[in-house]
């Protein structure tokens, strides 16, 4: 019983700090938003994917002379991987290009957060075993890994 406490303690301490639920991804970052954003874009170049925006909603905020904690949003994509789910169903495009948000909660500590694109593409024609699905679920996790700096 002692071992398979101290098995699953380790895994927990062993493991990345991400939280799911289900739909959302999040992996907790080290440093300020404007940092990982930069490493994440960063990243994203160096994968040879297309940055299409980069959106600062606290500036967005700030400018409507509102508050709002650091949150930015990076939408990037690569054709290559995104041309056969819309080629498979039209509507994938509702969810492409992929996007990643950068934020920090309530209690200070910076996050990245993205959906799950087994998730996002589940309710249309996207056959489950499409190799594009999980190529863009291994390249978000990448991604994401590289821009939390841990």
């Amino acid at each position: 019983m002692m071992k398979h406490l101290l098995a699953a303690a380790f895994c927990l301490v062993a493991a990345p700090a991400f939280a799911s639920n289900d739909d959302i991804v999040k992996v907790q970052a080290a440093g300020d938003v404007a940092t990982t954003m930069d490493r994440l874009e960063e990243a994203v170049k160096g994968a040879g994917a297309t940055v299409f925006a980069r959106v600062d909603h606290a500036a967005g905020a700030a400018y409507v002379d509102m508050a709002l904690d650091d949150e930015q949003l990076l939408i990037f994509g690569n054709p290559k991987l995104g041309t056969p789910a819309m080629q498979d169903d039209a509507l994938a495009g509702l969810f492409l290009p992929l996007k990643v948000l950068v934020y920090k909660d309530g209690a200070g500590q910076v996050w990245l957060a993205y959906e799950d694109p087994e998730e996002m593409l589940d309710d249309l024609s996207i056959p489950d075993d499409a190799p594009y699905v999980k190529t863009m679920a291994g390249a978000l996790a990448k991604l994401t890994a590289a821009a939390a700096g841990n």
